[in-house]
């Protein structure tokens, strides 16, 4: 966890939170963010993602991991045992990295970062945006429905790994 990542490419690093739960047929929950700003708007399958966000060579993935988790939820990541769950490359061509602890966490008390944007494009007037418009928990399989396709393989990790 603390080696810095080399080479190019984009790359990002973010905490997948999980919890046990006893509903039924849904032992563990994740907490997704759905992506903010106007791409994602209307959309939900392949809108919801871990925190996370990029990162330059000098800085550890883990590091980045939960200072992004800070900067997106404006909260504090949690403490706790970090499970690897490697990476993953989404079809941009980022490389993710990512990591699970198991901890609560209020929906409500997320206050989402913001980024700005030329919007609409073209119009040379900027506006800001959340970075996550919204976080919730979700079962597995309903993750798996809406979770940034690549990112599916966190989930499968973390499943094996807790024995789910």
């Amino acid at each position: 966890m603390t080696e810095t990542t080399k080479g190019k490419g984009r790359r990002s690093a973010g905490l997948l939170l999980f919890r046990r739960r006893a509903r039924p047929g849904q032992a563990l929950e994740v907490l997704l963010g759905h992506m903010g700003g106007p791409f994602f708007a209307r959309r939900d399958a392949g809108a919801w993602t871990i925190p996370k966000g990029e990162y330059e060579d000098g800085e550890t993935a883990w590091d980045a991991a939960r200072r992004e988790f800070r900067e997106e939820l404006g909260l504090a990541p949690p403490d706790g045992e970090a499970v690897p769950l490697g990476e993953v490359r989404q079809a941009g061509g980022k490389v993710v990295t990512a990591w699970a602890i198991e901890a609560d966490l209020d929906p409500a008390a997320v206050v989402p970062g913001t980024f700005r944007m030329e919007w609409p494009r073209g119009s040379g007037r900027e506006r800001e945006f959340p970075e996550l418009d919204r976080v919730r928990w979700f079962g597995l399989e309903e993750a798996r429905a809406v979770i940034v396709t690549a990112q599916t393989g966190f989930l499968d990790r973390l499943t094996e790994h807790s024995g789910h």
